[in-house]
């Protein structure tokens, strides 16, 4: 929270006093005991949901199914309209998480007391109705029946509520991250693009259990909550073991990166950016998200080939031979052998194969032309350039982020995809690109003279006898 810029600070108190002004309403004076009984039981099962939530990435990002209990309070006192749910996502001040800042708490419950709020409101306003009416909540705690049609009636009213619960959730927290480039890059790398919507979906999916919270209170009183625990946190184990997959995955790509750069000193950090660069390029152009996030790791892993190159072909200061330099042609097809059985790849593999080919079809390694190439490799060619031009060399200071644009400019329709050059360029406009500092070798570190993958520094290659 300390990095935050002014902006997202501003915003951070805009959304706090904004629950502050929705709490200060609650008529706490006026409402009945019942009233009290149901909160209390629904805000203790908030706080158990909200204290160990399942960890996304960092510590900082988590998540757990404690919408169910702010949905709950939304149908349950929605003769107050909101104000019961507001309470209830507003304990999540009180999370007994350990290492959460005070403002992280005090953000957190506003955020959840202002979607409570409007869910609670919308299910209130689109005739949903309470299944404990303020007059009868003492009777039927002692056993009077439901109304048996009740939930008929507040199914669709509910449906909506749990929509706008979700979706105000989430507006609210993505609003302070877009504020914020160092929060926001740390919440993509915790949840993946392809991951939001399945997010935004159990969100969305476990809130209706507050809709089984208030039909089984009728019947079994406070229990109700207590059986609910069960889905619930059946729930929170199997996005527990969905955020394991993913950082099994990601530390696959990077062993695997991480083997590469180990060829080539100046190199180090180079699929990473690249990775970035392409999945600027897969917004820039509307990619689905799915694609956007494979083409991501198809630029992570485009260089993965070299694995199969000798060091020494890698790393020779002179020019090449030809046999040396059908080698490096070879990277590609070596790279999809390396990586063609893991399974979550699939449209990446495409991208690692022909990322060397050109628009001209004088490429590498099939020689494909157009829009024979794949769109994948399209993308990361761009990515690849882009960055090999701006980072530092051994034989050259990076290039100015201009020149490189121009560069870009210049080779496209012969070496690059003029769609996806501009598409680039406006990305690079909206988000910028941070360079990277200077690699300063150890006293150990092999250097590399020359880049295959610059196209302002072509490789020499001789002929042998």
């Amino acid at each position: 929270m300390g990095r935050l810029s002014l902006t997202t600070w501003l915003y951070i108190v805009a959304v706090m006093s904004a629950a502050g002004a929705i709490l200060a309403r609650v008529p706490v004076e006026t409402v009945p005991t019942g009233f009290w009984v149901i909160y209390g039981v629904l805000a203790v099962l908030f706080l158990i949901c909200d204290s160990t939530p399942t960890l996304l990435g960092v510590r900082q990002w988590a998540w757990s199914p404690s919408s169910a209990a702010t949905l709950a309070a939304g149908v349950m006192l929605s003769r107050y309209g909101g104000a019961g749910a507001a309470m209830v996502g507003a304990v999540a001040v009180l999370s007994v998480r350990g290492q959460v800042l005070v403002a992280e708490r005090l953000f957190n419950g506003a955020m959840n007391a202002i979607a409570g709020y409007a869910a609670g409101t919308a299910f209130h306003a689109l005739g949903g109705q309470p299944v404990l009416d303020v007059t009868h909540l003492t009777a039927v705690l002692h056993g009077a029946p439901m109304d048996p049609d009740w939930f008929g009636r507040s199914l669709w009213p509910f449906a909506a509520a749990a929509l706008i619960l979700v979706l105000v959730n989430h507006a609210l927290l993505w609003g302070m991250l877009l504020l914020d480039r160092h929060s926001l890059a740390a919440a993509q790398q915790a949840v993946p693009g392809w991951g939001l919507p399945l997010l935004l979906a159990s969100d969305l999916g476990f809130a209706a259990l507050g809709l089984v919270i208030a039909a089984l209170w009728a019947v079994l009183g406070p229990a109700a909550a207590a059986i609910v625990l069960v889905p619930l946190y059946v729930a929170r184990w199997a996005m527990a073991q969905f955020a394991e997959q993913q950082r099994a995955h990601t530390a696959t790509l990077r062993a695997l990166c991480q083997a590469v750069e180990t060829k080539d000193f100046y190199t180090r950090g180079h699929s990473e950016r690249v990775s970035r660069g392409a999945g600027m390029i897969a917004r820039q152009i509307g990619m689905r998200t799915d694609r956007a996030e494979a083409v991501r790791f198809a630029g992570m892993l485009h260089d993965v080939g070299k694995l199969g190159v000798p060091t020494r072909v890698l790393q020779k200061e002179g020019s090449l031979t030809e046999e040396e330099y059908a080698a490096i042609q070879l990277h590609p097809m070596r790279g999809l052998e390396i990586v063609r059985e893991i399974g979550f790849l699939n449209e990446a593999l495409t991208g690692i194969m022909h990322h060397h080919e050109r628009m001209d079809g004088r490429g590498y390694p099939m020689g494909f032309a157009g829009h024979e190439i794949p769109e994948f490799a399209r993308i990361i060619a761009v990515a690849d350039a882009f960055d090999s031009m701006t980072s530092t060399r051994a034989y050259r200071k990076a290039t100015r982020i201009s020149e490189a644009i121009d560069e870009l400019r210049r080779g496209a329709g012969t070496q690059f995809d003029p769609k996806i050059v501009d598409a680039f360029i406006a990305a690079l406009d909206r988000q910028g690109w941070q360079l990277q500092e200077p690699a300063q070798p150890r006293g150990h570190e092999i250097l590399t003279s020359q880049d295959h993958d610059d196209p302002i520094a072509p490789l020499r290659v001789v002929e042998t006898i």
